[in-house]
């Protein structure tokens, strides 16, 4: 597949650009023939309109496999075809009753070459028809494989999701263990604090003790040396 769309698209359409001027030039021909002649014209030209209706059919198929943005341009394309292909409908079917409905047996002895057209239009129908039997048959591998992607792809984001659900679980457990961690620290610190003011409130004590036995001692020898 292309930037601008599908091969397979486009080939569709230079198939049905070619049978819709075969289809064209039938009807404008059947519009100088009489009889029988006519007839096989005409109907050589409604099997091709078949074949050309079959082939907007696989087009629209063909779309399914398409991005949303190539789909919605070749979409109007495809609208557009179908208009003329209605068009050459409702022009075959005037000319159908126009048509003679009798020819004679020279008529349609004369219309030997125009059988012989026929038959080969029929092989031409016919090598199309397998063509796009072909072109079909590809279409329904590609849905296949695009389906066998989404799977795996369906699969693959199934693990990553198990994995991403893993991680955040394991982010969880280490913020609640950093909390808890900050929790046990801010305790640590409150205590610490407490025994500092405490050593520092032992240490006043001590110091006021010290004072006052060395006033004491003092007291003494001062009593002893001047008694």
């Amino acid at each position: 597949m292309d930037a601008g769309g599908s091969e397979l698209f486009e080939s569709y359409e230079q198939d049905f650009e070619a049978i819709k001027v075969s289809i064209t030039e039938r009807l404008n021909a059947s519009g100088s023939q009489n009889g029988e002649v006519k007839k096989q014209t005409l109907r050589a030209a409604d099997r091709e309109i078949d074949e050309a209706n079959e082939i907007l059919q696989q087009m629209e198929m063909e779309l399914l496999n398409l991005p949303q943005g190539s789909k919605t341009r070749l979409q109007a394309r495809l609208r557009g075809y179908k208009a003329e292909l209605e068009r050459l409908k409702q022009t075959l079917k005037r000319a159908q009753s126009t048509s003679r409905s009798t020819s004679d047996r020279d008529e349609l002895l004369g219309g030997i070459s125009g059988g012989v057209d026929l038959d080969a239009a029929s092989m031409d129908q016919r090598t199309r028809l397998l063509a796009g039997t072909d072109r079909l048959a590809e279409s329904s591998r590609r849905l296949q494989d695009s389906h066998k992607i989404a799977l795996e792809t369906e699969s693959l984001g199934a693990g990553i999701l198990t994995d991403l659900r893993g991680q955040r679980d394991q982010i969880i457990h280490t913020r609640n263990t950093l909390l808890e961690a900050d929790s046990n620290i801010d305790k640590a610190s409150r205590t610490l604090k407490g025994m500092a003011r405490r050593m520092a409130t032992n240490k006043l004590i001590t110091a006021s003790i010290i004072i006052v036995l060395v006033f004491l001692i003092l007291f003494v020898l001062y009593s002893k040396l001047f008694r």
